[in-house]
């Protein structure tokens, strides 16, 4: 029903529908002179509706529908009556704010109305501003990008307001707020400024070196910034991975032999009404890899089940085996599963043996996949003798069956994917898309060229080109094709 109301509302704005102009990077450019309009506070009944507007006729627009002459205060709520222009009928008592450019979200005037959510209501303003001259419906992501032409938002902005709408865990949200508050985006800047005055002494040495009106030690002091900024960008570039896993999602797999519980694990760390494994006492029952993304301490996850390890059986559940080695390499993060009361049998050996002492065995620079080791079934310890042999490697206790020790295995999942995603609260801001990696080698390896250049002048465009990385990251000179891709995540109406 949505969708109709959208094409009424298409459908009533006067004259062809037109696209805005480009500035050279792409973007829109301010004043096109369309002023657009969207529901922004999404699709379905509600209590209250938000429908915005932006552009030079949006304050026009407030007059007529408001039957006002004057504006209301800006910034500030008025109640009033909201009528359609054409017929004078009365469609909805609102509030609404009139936000003058370019004090606004857009930079542009900006007009929001607060109605009532049922479809007639919403359906009736929409048709209404269809029908004011000069209004056309949003596209996806316009009102953002009106933003970025008019320099309210810097592009690592745009991308933290896209992750801050997104947003499904406590860590991304964190993480897009200081996204959007411009963190990455200042960084860069400095960055860019460094590079700005290293490349002026060159340029200074390369026209005025020759007079001895310059200080002493000029192009020492452009290579020691330009050692700096290395260290600097090789630290960010080394912690790229983290970012992108914060922003999509850390891979754990769940392992073991048959039987271990990895099952009752996964539905457990799911907190699904609806089972996402089938939990049964015969070996071999799970034999695909079934995923769920879950949210496990406030870090998003996608949480693999896996076929049980081991060797002998049929070739339907081989594949099965062979499926979850193959996932077990492209894990971030490794449960590893065992019987707590079964340690000794051959197949607990050859897992320790195997997954859990190769893993283990790996510095953190060697591999970026971690390692829990979880006993299971610790509720039938007590039935059957002492604990678990002393010579395991560090390991925790939990009984799916009772609940007992998963709070300790949350505690510890949270401090494992803290170290896998990054901690969003602190440190510096992190690199959430391959785009922001791609930028930063591409001025590292800029630098690169600039420390082996023996001619001046080559050493000077290596500056230029890393300097004009930096400057593509946060916006300036991007080409349309990349802006597009990024905006076209926004719904219609941001």
């Amino acid at each position: 029903m949505w969708r109709g109301l959208w094409t009424l509302a298409a459908q009533a704005a006067r004259g062809p529908r037109r696209l805005c102009t480009r500035r050279s990077s792409g973007a829109p450019a301010p004043g096109s002179g369309a002023t657009i309009f969207a529901l922004s506070s999404g699709q379905g009944r509600c209590g209250i509706a938000v429908i915005r507007t932006s552009g030079p006729s949006s304050g026009h627009a407030l007059r007529i529908l408001t039957a006002a002459r004057d504006l209301p205060p800006a910034r500030h709520a008025s109640l009033r009556l909201l009528s359609d222009p054409r017929s004078g009928e009365p469609l909805d008592r609102a509030l609404v704010l009139w936000f003058p450019g370019p004090r606004s979200f857009t930079g542009e005037d900006c007009v929001e109305f607060h109605v009532h959510g049922g479809p007639a209501v919403v359906s009736g303003v929409l048709q209404a501003l269809g029908s004011v001259p000069g209004f056309r419906p949003a596209e996806a992501g316009e009102f953002t990008r009106r933003a970025f032409a008019n320099g309210k938002l810097n592009l690592t902005e745009v991308e933290g307001l896209a992750d801050l709408i997104h947003a499904e865990t406590e860590a991304q949200r964190r993480q897009a707020l200081r996204q959007l508050d411009g963190e990455l985006g200042h960084l860069c800047c400095g960055w860019a400024e460094t590079l700005t005055k290293a490349l002026a002494h060159v340029e200074a040495y390369i026209d005025f070196g020759e007079d001895d009106n310059l200080e002493e030690g000029v192009l020492e002091q452009a290579d020691s910034e330009v050692r700096a900024l290395e260290v600097a960008l090789g630290a960010h570039l080394r912690d790229a991975r983290r970012g992108q896993r914060l922003r999509s999602g850390a891979h754990v797999v769940v392992t073991g032999p048959p039987n271990a519980g990895k099952s009752s694990l996964v539905n457990l760390l799911s907190e699904c009404r609806k089972p996402v494994s089938i939990v049964s006492p015969e070996p071999g029952t799970t034999r695909d890899v079934l995923e769920t993304p879950v949210d496990l301490a406030g870090f998003p996850v996608l949480l693999s089940d896996t076929a049980g390890l081991r060797e002998g059986v049929g070739p339907v559940e081989q594949e099965g085996v062979r499926r979850a080695r193959e996932r077990l390499e492209q894990a971030d993060l490794i449960l590893a599963m065992l019987d707590a009361s079964d340690l000794a049998s051959p197949s607990s050996c050859n897992f320790l043996a195997t997954v859990v002492a190769s893993v283990g065995a790996q510095s953190p620079s060697d591999s970026s996949q971690r390692l829990l080791l979880v006993l299971n079934k610790s509720d039938l310890l007590s039935l059957k003798g002492p604990g678990p042999r002393p010579d395991l490697p560090p390991h925790l206790l939990l009984s799916c069956l009772t609940g007992e020790g998963l709070d300790g295995l949350l505690e510890a999942l949270r401090k494992e994917l803290a170290a896998v995603c990054g901690d969003p609260s602190t440190g510096s801001p992190l690199l959430t898309r391959a785009r922001h990696q791609h930028h930063l080698q591409g001025c590292l390896d800029a630098l690169g060229h600039y420390k082996q250049s023996k001619d001046l002048a080559l050493a000077a465009e290596a500056l230029r080109v890393a300097r004009g990385h930096l400057t593509q990251l946060t916006g300036g000179g991007g080409t349309e094709e990349i802006l597009d891709i990024i905006f076209r995540d926004f719904c219609v109406g941001k």
